[in-house]
């Protein structure tokens, strides 16, 4: 398994008790893959710009796409922004990867809060329990990435520290893009607000 499937699986645990934004998951998805590549070397990071490495040959296949999307010559992305595009639907697209391994199974009268309209559960398999022990022993990189897309800020004070700089880099641009984007909804909610007032005085 790679670092997005096994925190996909860890908000669909959660996702019971505490529902999580599809974007800011999103986000969060963009960096675990960016996380992996540089594990495979497929990138690097030349102070934030991501930097392409070699393509090796990677099994998860939207992995592969996210080392495809790299932009391959300069001027390079600064990983922020290759996380907004990355990031574009990605929740998505790994839950339907997810279910298309059997890791997902459909089922009645039963809603997680992460999906809002769709009624799947999680199969007991390897895979979850992996996902599961990893995110039991505060693994740092998951940790980090989790409470970054709003899952166990009760556990990041526990959580060791990420000690890789790359890796850090990564996981600063993923907090700041989610920031960014609470933002943005709370703007938006308050130009919903303040539309609504207006229409009270019109009289509407």
């Amino acid at each position: 398994m790679t670092t997005p499937r096994d925190l996909l699986i860890v908000a669909m645990d959660a996702a019971p008790v505490r529902s999580v934004e599809r974007g800011d998951l999103s986000l969060a998805l963009a960096g675990a893959e960016a996380i992996d590549l540089l594990e495979a070397q497929a990138i690097a990071l030349d102070g934030e710009l991501i930097v392409p490495g070699y393509r090796p040959a990677l099994t998860d296949r939207l992995l592969d796409e996210a080392a495809a999307s790299v932009v391959q010559q300069m001027p390079y992305e600064p990983v922020g922004e290759w996380l907004w595009r990355r990031g574009r639907g990605l929740s998505a697209a790994y839950l339907a990867g997810l279910e298309a391994d059997g890791q997902l199974t459909r089922q009645r009268r039963r809603r997680w809060l992460l999906l809002r309209t769709s009624e799947v559960v999680l199969v007991d398999t390897p895979a979850r329990r992996e996902a599961a022990n990893r995110w039991a022993s505060d693994e740092p990189v998951l940790a980090a990435l989790a409470t970054a897309a709003g899952l166990g800020e009760d556990r990041a004070a526990d959580a060791p520290d990420v000690t890789d700089e790359a890796v850090a880099t990564v996981i600063g641009a993923v907090e700041d893009a989610i920031q960014e984007l609470a933002a943005e909804r709370q703007r938006r909610d308050r130009r919903r607000d303040e539309a609504a007032v207006d229409n009270v005085r019109r009289g509407y």
